[in-house]
C-alpha cells in the first residue's frame, strides 16, 4: 500500500459554546500581523475617535439643515400647513438649531474630555506602568 506524502493538519474542535477556536502559534510573541485589532475592536477605537472630535459649526449647520427639512415635511404633510408659512418656519427653525446644536454638542465635547482625563489620571494614579511592588521591592 502507498504512503501519501500529505501533512498531518490538526483538528479544529469547537467548545461548548459552539465556537471553533484554532490554537495559533505558542512559544513566541505575536507579530505585528498577529497584533491587528479585530473588526470589532477597530470600529470601537473609530466610534471613541469620532467621539472625541471638537464640533464645528459647519457639522451644526448640516445637522440643523437636516432637522429643518423633517420639520419643514411634516409641517407640510402631516400639518398640512400652507407652503409659504412652512417655508417661514422651516427657516427660523434652521436658524435656531445651529447655535443650539453647537452649542449642545460642545457642552457634551467638554464633558467627554474631562472625564477621559479623568479616567487617565487615575490609572495613571493607581498603576505604575509595568512596575509591581513586592515586600517593599520594586520588581520589574
Amino acid at each position: 500500500m502507498a504512503q501519501t506524502k500529505k501533512k498531518r493538519r490538526s483538528k479544529h474542535r469547537g467548545n461548548a459554546a459552539g465556537m471553533v477556536e484554532t490554537r495559533g502559534r505558542t512559544g513566541r510573541p505575536p507579530s505585528a500581523a498577529e497584533k491587528k485589532l479585530t473588526d470589532k475592536e477597530l470600529a470601537a477605537q473609530r466610534r471613541r475617535d469620532r467621539m472625541m472630535r471638537e464640533p464645528t459649526w459647519k457639522s451644526a449647520t448640516t445637522r440643523a439643515a437636516l432637522a429643518a427639512i423633517v420639520f419643514g415635511v411634516l409641517l407640510v404633510f402631516a400639518f398640512e400647513t400652507e407652503i409659504p408659512q412652512a417655508i417661514s418656519l422651516t427657516a427660523m427653525v434652521f436658524l435656531f438649531y445651529i447655535p443650539l446644536g453647537y452649542y449642545t454638542d460642545q457642552f457634551i465635547y467638554r464633558r467627554r474630555v474631562k472625564s477621559e482625563a479623568a479616567k487617565s489620571a487615575k490609572s495613571a494614579k493607581s498603576g505604575n506602568g509595568d512596575k509591581a511592588k513586592v515586600n517593599g521591592k520594586v520588581k520589574r
